[in-house]
Order: structure tokens, then C-alpha cells, then sequence
């Protein structure tokens, strides 16, 4: 017998019988479904009903309760019926003997793709448990790319888990709950779910904080006794304005959910509220036919009561990421009181409630998609390329958690178009939502005709142009300051790309020399010979091997000897001459200069292997190279290029007197002498003396010489001396 859920907690105990619960259901399905969708559905329970037999969930009920429980949750959104039979069906494939063909044959093909891609990875062995949820994830978000009502099904599966989870242990409860408030809630906010997202996020709060759940809870209910009678005060006055307008409107008070007020209240470090504070701000929704009315109806607000500085904000024009539209302001009411007004249409109230689920409509190619799905597809597209380019599943759960918090700005393109943003996020982050080659080959960027740095962040109204050239290539140190999921991954995928180019290239390098030193030429080396080569090692392609010895992994003198097919003896040996490598200084991320000694063009240097960094540079006479000689078939014999065209760092002591307008006057000798400096720290000795510590970029050995020549004749300049580690 398969296993029930066990993560998921059941109902309470003694609820109706799960007959009754398909009367219920097909009662409410037969109010927008045909008659003979309303007969798949029940045919579904029947099947669903006989492959759970004898299972039951924690609580002691059947487990079929479950499954119908989700389908209910589906009904009351008025999805398709596929999706409510692939919800009364969900666990058959994951928690019974059942078969996804089985459920093709019975069902179509379209129902077992929705219930395949909200089962779970059942039958691949994880490392971790970690690692086992984010396959489990990807997999469902692969599946809703191809249809995404795979997760909002499972957004009524985790909802009804969370409206039961009371019959698990804490620490369980805990556990899902903030699993849930991660991943779920947000997901259902991205994908415009409203009263999923806020129902999920009060019982998470239940769940997790029950005593201060229970405190705030008692708070609002007093609150609301005391605030009926103005709260009725104001309705009446916004109900008399609007009919003076002729304006029909439906006007309600927006209820404030408990795990918000309790947000609120935290609040930023420094910026924390008491109840009060933020419970006694009212709030008010009108809901009209057109979007003319709305703009009408937020006249009238403003002439009714004075509205905040700051505080309107136009989501009509300007939807937010999940399709949601609607005005927001803020009022002085009577008695000094706040009052919240969204405006919106009958239409973008739907929207505002369910999202990607309201007036259903899963084939692509339908006209007349709303807001909401149009953007989840972007969304859905963005998390397909986010997908190609994570290395493992941890990394795209990380990128997607990344992505379901933006609180947004908003910024022009060059054309005028309006591109919605995260906020903090910068100019790398733009440049990758234009396009991701955009991205790759960003060089500087312009905001509003403004050059600036890439790591600017964006504010609302700006208008940015994105300066590229073809041969640039993502910088590392973007990872430390991009906040889009798409810019991190784009990234990441171009530098592992770089790295394996560079890799492949320095190795190709090294093995041919090593090849040199024996007479034999890599590309005239017979293919059989080349192949028992790679075996002996241990790869499959030359271009495997090529990447190891880049990332001195392998030792290209013994790459060189396994391809010759020399023996054992001679592989052991290493009385062949081995001639130097020459170092350009373009070979990338795989060859680095090591900061304990800073090598120049110019400086005697040596190689050394690093498994994983590929070649580390360092002087001749570095003090650190004590502990590395103890691995002689490591080092590496290299040698500068007579002309390379760009700056190593360099530190630099200067001994100066400590006089007014000395660092000024060094620093104009150094610029002069064609010296970058790209940091400097003073350090006073004592009051006379003053030791100031520079980082120059110079372009060689020589180039240092120079600029410490016109240094040494400045009057102020006592001592000065290159600094080794």
C-alpha cells in the first residue's frame, strides 16, 4: 500500500463523509460547467475514491478528502474542469500504485500532464533533503511553464494543507509554514491569486507565531467594535458624493489581514509601529464600470477630503507585475483620521482577486488574455531561461526565490517604453531585462542622458540607454550587486561559459608545449593514439582533458606523456626539459596573479597549478613559496610577452612630511607619470611623518621605475618603496 501524505496534516475530525463532499462540488460545478464535464468530474471522484482506498490522513479521515477538498478550492475560482478532475486526482500517481498512462487512457492526455507535473520526484535518489524540494520545485515550475495551472492547483493543494496543518507537530507546522510563506505565498502574489496569497500568509502566521497571531486577532476585533460608527460615517459621506455624480459604485471596507498588520508593526529596524498606529488607518474599496469612472471617482475623493502628499500611486497605467490594477490614495478624514481608497473597475477587481484565474482561458493562441495572464507568461518565460542557465536545483529555487519579491520602480527605455523593475535594482539588472545579450555585452549605460556607474540603482521615471560593445563580457563583480534572478543566472551562465572557453584555451596552451618538449605536434598525433590517451586518463573528449589542465587539475607534462604512449617509466620521469610558457595577460579568470607578491610584466615569475583556479602567478623570490615547493609537479615555467597592453596593480609605501597639500601633490606626480591609482590609505606615524599607501595600476616593471623616479624628487616625499604582500 502506498503511503499517504505525510508532510500534511488533515481537517478536523467528524466532517461530512466524502459522498457528500462530490454532491457539494458538482452542485457548485454545474453552475458554469456542462452537464457532461460535471459527469468527468464525478467519474474522477469514483477513480480517485478506489485508488486511496484504505489510506487516511493523520486527522483519521479518508484520505479522498483531500483531493475533493482541492477540487473545491478550484470550483469557487471557476476553473476548467480538467484542472478539478487533475486536482481530485493529484496524489494518485505519487501516493498509489496508479500510472500516469492509466490516467491518459481514462482521463486525456491533458489531465495527466497536470497531475504528473504536481507529482513529486518520487523515484530519484537525492543527496539531501534540500536538494530532493528544489528538484521537486523545478519540476513543477517546469511543468507549469508548459501549463500553469500546474500551480494553481497546487495552490489549493498547499492551501487546504495549510487550513489542516494543526494535527502535525510544531516543528513540522513551523517547518511548512514557512516553506509556504517563502514559496507559495509569493507565487500566488506574483500570479495575482489575492485571496489565496492572503489567506495562505494569516494561517503561516497561525502557524508559526500562534500567540501573537491570537494577540493581534483580539486586537482587531476590539478595534473593529470601536471603529463601526465612523467607519459607517465616512461610508455614508463617499456614498453621498458619488451619487451627487451620478457615479453608481459599490463602496466596502477593505479588511486588513492579520499577518499584514503584524508586518506593519515590525516594520523596518528603527521603524517599528505599535497596533494602534497601524490599525488606525481605514480602509475603503469602490469598485465602478469604467475606467473613466475611476478617474472621476478619485476627483471626488480629493475634493471630499484632503488628500496625503506622497501617497497616490496609478497602477491603471501602470500595472504592477502580476496584472494588478487599481488607484491607491490616501485621505485626512473626519476627526484627523486616515483613510486608504483603492479605485478600480468591476474587471480589475476580478483581476485583483484571482489573478491568472479569473475568466479562465489556458490555450495560448485565445485572444482577449487579461493583464494577469499575459504577465505571468512573461514570468513563466523568464523562469524558462532562468531554468537553462542554473547549474543544479538549489541555485534555481535560489534565483526564483530572488525574483518573488520586488516591491517595483519603473523605468523608460530610450523609445519611451515603460520597464518594470525591482526596487534597488540597477543598471546590470536593466540591461538583462532588455535582453540577456544586452546584458552579456553591457559597457556603460546613460540615465536620463547621464553617464554613471552600473551598479547606479534605478528610481521610478528614469530613462536609461544601455552602451554596449561586442567584444565585452560579463564582470564577476556583478554578482555582488545585481538583484534580479534573471541578471544573477545570466551571469553566472556567461562566466562559467568564459571560464570554460579560457580554460580549454590555456590548456590547449600548456599540452602543446609539453607535446613541444617531446618533438610531437597535438594535431598530428594519430587518433587511436589520442583516444587511448584520454582514456588512460579518464575522459571522454579532448576538450574535457584541455579544461583540466587549464584549471590545473591535470599536469599537462603528464597529459603530454599518456598522449605519446611513453611508458610507465618515462611517465615517471621528469628529466625532460620543459620550456616556458608565455603569459599575455589576457588568459581570463584561469590564470591569476597572486596578491601576496603582485607580479608585474617585467618581474622573474613562476607558475603554480591551483586544482580548481587554474594557474597562480607568483615572483621568484615570494616568501610564500615555501609550502608550494613542496610540490615540484605543480610548478610551471612561464615568462612575461614582450608587449602587453595592459595594468597590473601594484602597492606602493610613500614616506612623506606631513604638510598641507602632500597627498595632493604625490598624487598629481603619480597621474603624471601615466600612473592609475586605484586606492590609497594614509597612516600617520607620528606628527611629522605620514606613511601614505597606494595601489597604482602600472603597465610593467619599467613603468613602476618611472613613476617612483618622479616621485622620489618631490620635496615633501622622504622615503618610497614597493610593497611585497
Amino acid at each position: 500500500m502506498a503511503r499517504a501524505d505525510p508532510l500534511l496534516a488533515a481537517g478536523k475530525q467528524g466532517e461530512p463523509h466524502p459522498g457528500h463532499r462530490i454532491g457539494e462540488l458538482c452542485s457548485l460545478l454545474e453552475t458554469y460547467l456542462e452537464p457532461e464535464q460535471v459527469q468527468t468530474v464525478y467519474r474522477a471522484y469514483q477513480f480517485g475514491a478506489s485508488a486511496h482506498d484504505g489510506q487516511r490522513r493523520l486527522s483519521g479521515e479518508p484520505y479522498i478528502t483531500h483531493p475533493m477538498a482541492v477540487a473545491k478550492v478550484l470550483a469557487e475560482m471557476r476553473l476548467d474542469y480538467q484542472s478539478i478532475v487533475a486536482a481530485i486526482l493529484h496524489d494518485v500517481i505519487e501516493d498509489t500504485p496508479t500510472a500516469k498512462e492509466q490516467i491518459e487512457v481514462d482521463f486525456g492526455k491533458e489531465v495527466a500532464e497536470l497531475v504528473d507535473g504536481v507529482s513529486k520526484l518520487t523515484q530519484i535518489h537525492f543527496e539531501s533533503k534540500a536538494e530532493a524540494q528544489a528538484a521537486n520545485f523545478r519540476k513543477m515550475m517546469m511543468a507549469m511553464s508548459r501549463d500553469i495551472r500546474v500551480i494553481i492547483i497546487k495552490l489549493a493543494d498547499r492551501l487546504h494543507n495549510m487550513r489542516t496543518v494543526w494535527v502535525m507537530p510544531p516543528h513540522k507546522r513551523r517547518r511548512i509554514a514557512r516553506e509556504t510563506l517563502d514559496i507559495y505565498a509569493p507565487i500566488a502574489n506574483r500570479l495575482g491569486i489575492n485571496n489565496v496569497r492572503l489567506e495562505l500568509e494569516d494561517l503561516c502566521f497561525a502557524a508559526m507565531y500562534p500567540m501573537r497571531y491570537r494577540v493581534i486577532k483580539a486586537q482587531v476585533r476590539k478595534a473593529r467594535r470601536n471603529q463601526k460608527t465612523l467607519v459607517g460615517k465616512v461610508n455614508d459621506a463617499l456614498q453621498e458624493r458619488l451619487g451627487e455624480m451620478g457615479i453608481e459604485a459599490a463602496i466596502d471596507g477593505r479588511e486588513k489581514h492579520l499577518f499584514g498588520i503584524y508586518q506593519k508593526m515590525r516594520g523596518e529596524v528603527g521603524d517599528r509601529k505599535g497596533f494602534n498606529a497601524v490599525f488606525d488607518v481605514y480602509g475603503f474599496r469602490i469598485v465602478v464600470d469604467t475606467v473613466d469612472a475611476c478617474y472621476r471617482v478619485l476627483g471626488a475623493m480629493h475634493g471630499l477630503y484632503k488628500p496625503v502628499p506622497g501617497h497616490f500611486k496609478d497602477y491603471i497605467a501602470i500595472p504592477k507585475s502580476n496584472g494588478y490594477q487599481s488607484l491607491h490614495t490616501m485621505l485626512w478624514g473626519p476627526q484627523g483620521i486616515q483613510i486608504e481608497v483603492q479605485i478600480r473597475t468591476t474587471e480589475m477587481h476580478r483581476v485583483a482577486e484571482m489573478g491568472v484565474a479569473a475568466h479562465w482561458m489556458y490555450k495560448v493562441g485565445e485572444a482577449a488574455q487579461n493583464t494577469a495572464q499575459s504577465r505571468a507568461r512573461e514570468w513563466v518565460k523568464d523562469l524558462l531561461e532562468m531554468q537553462k542557465n542554473a547549474g543544479n536545483p538549489i541555485e534555481f529555487i535560489e534565483n526564483v526565490k530572488i525574483d518573488l519579491f520586488p516591491d517595483e520602480v519603473y523605468v523608460f527605455t530610450p523609445s519611451g517604453d515603460i520597464l518594470e523593475m525591482p526596487r534597488g535594482a540597477t543598471l546590470v539588472d536593466f540591461a538583462y531585462a532588455v535582453h540577456s545579450d544586452i546584458g552579456d555585452t553591457c559597457l556603460a549605460a546613460k540615465v536620463d542622458k547621464r553617464l554613471v556607474p552600473l551598479r547606479t540603482q534605478l528610481e521610478t521615471g528614469q530613462t536609461v540607454d544601455v552602451i554596449t560593445a561586442p567584444g565585452a563580457r560579463p564582470n564577476p563583480a556583478w554578482l555582488d550587486f545585481v538583484v534580479t534572478a534573471k541578471a544573477r543566472s545570466a551571469i553566472r551562465h556567461s562566466l562559467k561559459n568564459l571560464r570554460h572557453e579560457e580554460a580549454t584555451s590555456l590548456g590547449r596552451r600548456l599540452l602543446e608545449q609539453a607535446l613541444e618538449s617531446l618533438a610531437l605536434d597535438l594535431d598530428e598525433l594519430p587518433a587511436e593514439q589520442v583516444e587511448e590517451g584520454l582514456e588512460a586518463q579518464g575522459f571522454e573528449t579532448m576538450e574535457g582533458l584541455l579544461e583540466n589542465i587549464g584549471l590545473g587539475r591535470r599536469m599537462p607534462w603528464l597529459a603530454a606523456r599518456h598522449l605519446a604512449g611513453l611508458s610507465k617509466e618515462l611517465l615517471e620521469s621528469e628529466s625532460e626539459t620543459r620550456q616556458r610558457l608565455t603569459i599575455r595577460g589576457t588568459e581570463g579568470a584561469v590564470v591569476t596573479f597572486a596578491r601576496c607578491c603582485n607580479p608585474i610584466p617585467g618581474d622573474p615569475i613562476i607558475g603554480f597549478a591551483s586544482s580548481g583556479r587554474g594557474m597562480v602567478i607568483h615572483l621568484q623570490d615570494c616568501k610564500n613559496l615555501q609550502e608550494y615547493r613542496k610540490h615540484p609537479e605543480k610548478w610551471l615555467d612561464v615568462q612575461w610577452e614582450p608587449a602587453i597592453n595592459r595594468e597590473f596593480p601594484v602597492p606602493v609605501r610613500v614616506d612623506v612630511v606631513n604638510e598641507r597639500g602632500v597627498l595632493a601633490e604625490v598624487a598629481s606626480t603619480i597621474s603624471e607619470s601615466e600612473g592609475n591609482i586605484l586606492n590609497v590609505a594614509v597612516d600617520e606615524r607620528d606628527g611629522m611623518i605620514a606613511t601614505i599607501n597606494f595601489s597604482i595600476a602600472v603597465k610593467g616593471r619599467r613603468h613602476l621605475a618611472r613613476v617612483m623616479r618622479r616621485l622620489r624628487v618631490v620635496s615633501s616625499v622622504l622615503r618610497i618603496s614597493r610593497m611585497r604582500g
